[in-house]
């Protein structure tokens, strides 16, 4: 027996030559010119026998498939029983154009050469698109009934090349149309995202997120009918090799199909992610009229808004489009062609743990950003203030050994210089300005020296900062305290920041890293200074980013936690207690970078936070625990012992580790 296949290369087409491979007999695959080292990675990858299956070149855009007389003519002699015509485009995002090539007129072409091969029978992949989108139940004997083909080009050509099988096929043909096909049910193996594959980056985020066991809401609409690829394999080489089934459709589908609020929680359970308890039926807004759903939709931030947020989540707008896709699909014909085969749709909950891994490990969008710090910052010019120890120092090490041209700030030369021969005779590049940032025109000045020296700036660290740790009653008299950190916490950065955002706007590029304080989520009490310096910086960004948003220039805010440097050593308390090392805060900026978050925060600030919003009385009570718990040092009650070494109590230690990192 002899078999012609198009499409043998593609994802359901090498399962189909495996299955045939299994009978006796020779098999043609179509090759295009120029593939055929990715035929030979295929052949080798599914352990072929290249003895038996042949491959003939050809172009599935060109009459007869692109093969001359002679191929045609050999072709012949080898009395084709079989011929399949897999290769099309299955991509709901792909373009028209291309969708009108591959699919119409690739199937017009497969005809052709079918018929003048003399081939025995032609066997016809179509897809239930074909339906387009019927609403109710589609049956396998249905054609013409299709609706709304026009919306979409992928349904369009998917129903008129079938039409050609139908209408000009003048051999006996057979006509298959499976579902939204996914991984192989055994081993997951699935070769790009399509699909429910779409909804998996949205999972990921959502576990990332919250706990599993936090109840979630999500969307109910209608059915995807979802087969694994082994299964389609194995009806085909089933029905194809079975009599008396000529001019016949089959829906390759599974007959309980679910729909797409319980398939997310299949996923979600595979994924270990938190279930979408609560669902919304999509289909609740078709009371609204389409005329005002249109013009809402077409609102240009609603649009932008929409936009950014699937581009985020890497969902085309076709996905979305069906999300309340409206046909089921009856599937008689095919169980009776199956019956006694032991060929049947397996559960999707009994492989979908399968499909979450293989794509985790292969295909998740995530394994192909250039997530090392070289690939943002090389050859970049990165400015950091308070570069001469601590945060600052730390971060601009890391920073130049991956190519940046780092410029480090600080008011101490001495200590600035050192740093900035202890990079440069490491390999890195980096510059030292002194400046004083309490004082606006030193900061003018920086300005002005940084660009006509660098002509920009692309990535500002604002590190530099002062803290006081000192209660409000203990403040009365003190109110310089409030100013003198607000004029280097808020005013200083704020300066930079207007200074070399004008350039920035102009390349339609750039990133600002603020260092905040996890005491602005917190609420730290003995810090109203310095957490009201650190949040007005932190409104500024969120209310620029607004703004900037669209020009390409990212604000991101890094709620950093208790870090063991030089500003906190007057504490002796802190001695006791447990803080990050500057190297530690310095990955912190590490990430920032590289991933261009609105915000970095540790697990414990964000949950400081979200405990304050949620019952804000009882998150009172635990802060003045804290408040009455850690006294005002001798130093803050007026300088007097300030030399004396503060030594906490087992109490202290305790409560401190517990909330680890927030400044107490």
């Amino acid at each position: 027996m002899s078999y012609f296949v198009t499409g043998a290369t593609g994802f359901i087409g090498r399962f189909l030559v495996s299955n045939l491979l299994k009978r006796k007999g020779t098999i043609h695959v179509l090759v295009r010119k120029g593939s055929e080292k990715k035929f030979n990675t295929i052949a080798d990858s599914m352990g072929w026998d290249k003895k038996r299956v042949i491959p003939v070149t050809g172009d599935l855009s060109k009459p007869k498939l692109g093969l001359t007389a002679v191929q045609l003519k050999a072709l012949t002699t080898k009395k084709i029983q079989h011929f399949f015509h897999l290769a099309a485009i299955y991509d709901l995002s792909a373009d028209g154009a291309s969708q009108q090539v591959a699919n119409i007129d690739g199937t017009k072409h497969a005809i052709e050469c079918a018929t003048a091969i003399k081939a025995g029978c032609f066997h016809h992949t179509s897809s239930i698109a074909a339906a387009g989108l019927y609403r109710g139940i589609f049956r396998e004997d249905m054609f013409k009934e299709a609706e709304d083909l026009d919306n979409d080009p992928y349904f369009r050509t998917k129903h008129e090349s079938e039409g050609l099988v139908r209408k000009t096929c003048k051999i006996p043909y057979r006509i298959y149309r499976p579902g939204f096909v996914v991984g192989h049910s055994k081993t997951g193996e699935m070769d790009k995202i399509d699909g429910p594959y779409y909804l998996f980056t949205l999972i990921k985020k959502i576990r990332q997120t919250l706990p599993q066991w936090v109840p979630t809401l999500g969307i109910e609409g209608g059915s995807m009918n979802i087969v694994p690829v082994d299964f389609v394999a194995d009806a085909m080489d089933h029905i194809a090799h079975k009599k008396g089934l000529d001019k016949g459709c089959f829906h390759l589908v599974d007959p309980n199909a679910m729909r797409i609020g319980e398939i997310m929680n299949v996923f979600c359970r595979a994924a270990h992610a938190p279930e979408m308890t609560m669902r919304l039926d999509a289909r609740m807004l078709a009371v609204v009229p389409s005329a005002v759903r249109g013009a809402v939709m077409n609102l240009p931030p609603v649009k932008r808004f929409s936009n950014m947020l699937l581009k985020d989540l890497g969902i085309p707008q076709q996905v979305v489009k069906n999300i309340t896709y409206p046909t089921r699909f009856d599937s008689r014909e095919t169980e009776r062609a199956l019956k006694g085969s032991k060929i049947s749709v397996p559960e999707l909950e009994s492989y979908a743990w399968r499909l979450w891994d293989y794509w985790e490990r292969h295909l998740d969008p995530d394994l192909f950003v250039d997530r090392s710090l070289r690939g943002k910052v090389e050859n970049k010019v990165v400015l950091i203030t308070g570069g001469s120890s601590g945060i600052g120092r730390s971060s601009a090490i890391k920073i130049a050994e991956a190519g940046a041209k780092v410029i480090i700030v600080a008011r101490g030369e001495k200590e600035l210089t050192e740093t900035r021969d202890e990079i440069v005779a490491s390999g890195g590049k980096c510059w030292a300005y002194t400046c004083d940032l309490t004082d606006l025109a030193s900061c003018d000045e920086l300005v002005k020296k940084v660009l006509t020296d660098h002509k920009h700036v692309d990535i500002l660290v604002n590190n530099a900062g002062r803290s006081i740790r000192r209660s409000v009653e203990a403040s009365y008299d003190r109110f310089h305290d409030f100013e003198r950190t607000m004029q280097l916490n808020y005013f200083g950065c704020l300066r930079l920041i207007m200074g070399f955002l004008p350039v920035m706007t102009e390349r339609k590029k750039g990133h600002i890293v603020n260092i905040s304080s996890i005491g602005v989520l917190a609420s730290s009490p003995r810090f109203s200074a310095y957490v009201a310096s650190k949040a007005a910086l932190d409104a500024f960004s969120r209310c620029a980013q607004a703004e900037f948003s669209g020009k390409n220039i990212a604000f991101t805010t890094i709620n950093m936690p208790l870090v063991k440097t030089p500003m906190i050593a007057p504490t002796k308390m802190y001695d006791s207690i447990p803080t990050l090392t500057p190297e530690e805060a310095a990955d912190m900026v590490v990430r920032a970078i590289i991933e261009r978050p609105s915000r970095v925060a540790t697990r414990m600030g964000i949950f400081a936070a979200t405990l304050n919003a949620l019952v804000p009385k009882a998150y009172e009570v635990i802060m003045n625990t804290a408040f009455e718990m850690f006294p005002d040092s001798q130093a803050a009650k007026g300088m007097k012992g300030r030399g004396e070494a503060e030594k906490p109590t087992n109490e202290q230690i305790a409560f401190a580790a517990v909330m680890r990192g927030v400044h107490w």
